[in-house]
């Protein structure tokens, strides 16, 4: 049988051959390849600046000292995310706070936000919504919360790698792991139109050294010539990819239409679809999740709300109920297998399986 994970990645023969093409020649770190694909980035986005990094959570990282964050300062985000979205503002000695979500976009509740930062006048620093499952996100809400706490709007995109862009924050990260739009590997980004902020995070990626010499405290979140190659030749069919990931999640929507105990997801004709993730009701979902991987399916959640991580809890003294409707959707939430390669009868396979289970497994 078939076996059907939540995602993979798409390597080619030209994605190899580009790869090999670095290995042979005389540049596998700090070299053309890397301010190559830093271009086409920039170009496909619509930036000035983008700036690679080891990895989507160095990227945050780098946002974060870009942004000036030092400690007593708050930053605001979204409960449901992954955790690198709030441990980065930890790196920078600073608080992370955290919002409920609108359960109409699943992203950060902007009315929620800007009340949290009406409770800590002077001290938010940082506003940083996350396109969760790559939809689209209503920059303009938020840009008026910092603008009027005078702080940084930092967009967590690492779900959300596309061009269909009216509004951008002040920097983009992203995320370029295997189940992303694009993969290099490991590696992310952070894209900005702010010539001071594309310094920072020039010097913070390489051990915070300007011209052979350390002007702040840096880290080594350099990506290799190697990774670069690897992005830049995933670039060219990135427009494809995304399509393909909108006539998948499109097939979904239309399958399980109507199907019992099952709630769709938000949709929009700008989602980049990185997850398709359903809400299974009536305690099912576990269940439900049993029977696909008994039949060959691999699904996932995303993602435990970041406040009620063992850490935060402890830390923070957060608690079960703080923060309602990220807590009702991860007890729902199920992410269904999506990636390029997948055919439209992976998809058919995947919806029959859950029809029969709401008919006759539960």
């Amino acid at each position: 049988m078939k076996k059907l994970s939540y995602g993979r990645q798409w390597i080619n023969d030209d994605d190899i051959s580009e790869v090999v093409k670095i290995l042979r020649g005389d540049w596998l770190t700090m070299g053309p390849t890397v301010e190559a694909f830093e271009k086409k980035l920039a170009e496909y986005v619509g930036v000035k600046h983008a700036v690679t990094f080891s990895s989507g959570t160095s990227a945050l990282h780098g946002a974060m000292n870009a942004a000036g964050l030092k400690n007593g300062d708050y930053t605001i985000t979204t409960a449901l995310t992954f955790v690198a979205t709030s441990n980065s503002a930890l790196y920078m000695g600073a608080v992370p706070l955290f919002a409920d979500i609108d359960p109409d976009t699943l992203c950060l509740d902007v009315n929620k936000a800007d009340a949290l930062a009406k409770k800590y006048p002077g001290k938010i620093k940082a506003i940083v919504p996350v396109s969760f499952a790559g939809y689209p996100l209503d920059i303009k809400a938020y840009r008026k919360i910092a603008d009027e706490n005078n702080a940084v709007l930092i967009e967590d995109a690492s779900h959300a790698l596309g061009r269909d862009r009216k509004e951008l924050a002040d920097m983009m990260t992203l995320s370029f792991h295997p189940v992303k739009h694009i993969t290099t590997g490991e590696g992310g980004a952070v894209l900005t139109n702010n010539d001071g902020y594309a310094e920072k995070l020039l010097h913070f990626r390489n051990h915070g050294t300007y011209q052979k010499e350390m002007i702040e405290l840096g880290y080594n979140y350099r990506l290799s010539e190697i990774h670069c190659a690897l992005g830049l030749s995933q670039m060219k069919r990135l427009d494809d990819f995304i399509a393909r990931r909108r006539e998948l999640a499109n097939l979904y929507l239309d399958q399980l239409a109507g199907v019992d105990n099952i709630k769709l997801p938000p949709s929009d004709k700008n989602h980049l679809w990185h997850i398709f993730a359903l809400q299974v009701e009536n305690n099912l979902r576990d269940k439900l999740a049993e029977y696909l991987r008994d039949n060959g399916i691999n699904p996932t959640t995303h993602y435990k709300p970041v406040p009620l991580q063992p850490y935060y809890r402890e830390k923070f003294g957060y608690k079960s109920g703080d923060f309602p409707e990220a807590e009702k959707y991860y007890a729902q939430e199920i992410s269904l297998p999506l990636y390029p390669l997948m055919e439209n009868s992976d998809v058919t396979r995947v919806t029959d399986c859950i029809k029969k289970f709401m008919l006759e497994g539960k």
